[in-house]
């Protein structure tokens, strides 16, 4: 009988537990979407990639060509001559490789670029998330987006909308 009696007090007091407890959803990809500064931040970092990947490519192909003029060659060439032309080759491979990781490597160009560009509007929706938490008590808050085991969750509870209002967005 006291097993009873306790195990349904512990019971009760998990399930008040759990009812106690507010969470919220927002879904990051859907809300910076609506962002067209955003937007707009991406687009510039696609075109300068690009820009970037060309002068990449363009080293290579150098690289590629001092191969293939040395290969054509290699036979009339002189043992020094062979070793200068290799030495060429090499050192404009390693030319197109160094300039592969300034620009996109994890310290690279472009990854300044974004957190330069991208990190203002992620600190301002993580601001106004954080504000309508504290204001509507929420004990925490979900990114729909990243969240990869949710299965389902009740729209009712997704406060994404009200994100891009109190920044000053209307969908």
């Amino acid at each position: 009988m006291k097993r009873i009696i306790l195990s349904a007090v512990v019971m009760l007091t998990c399930l008040l537990t759990a009812q106690a407890q507010r969470f919220a959803l927002v879904d990051m990809e859907f809300i910076l979407q609506q962002i067209p500064a955003y937007q707009q931040a991406g687009q510039q970092l696609e075109k300068l990639g690009q820009q970037w990947q060309r002068e990449v490519e363009a080293r290579s192909a150098e690289a590629k060509a001092l191969y293939e003029a040395y290969q054509q060659s290699a036979a009339s060439l002189t043992a020094a001559q062979r070793s200068a032309k290799e030495d060429a080759i090499v050192a404009k491979e390693r030319e197109a490789a160094e300039l592969r990781k300034r620009y996109f490597g994890p310290e690279g160009e472009l990854a300044k670029k974004r957190e330069e560009l991208m990190e203002p509007i992620q600190n301002a929706v993580y601001e106004a998330v954080k504000q309508l938490a504290v204001q509507r008590g929420y004990d925490a808050v979900i990114d729909r987006a990243s969240a990869q085991s949710m299965i389902f969750a009740s729209p009712k509870i997704d406060i994404s909308n009200e994100v891009l209002a109190k920044m000053g967005y209307s969908n």
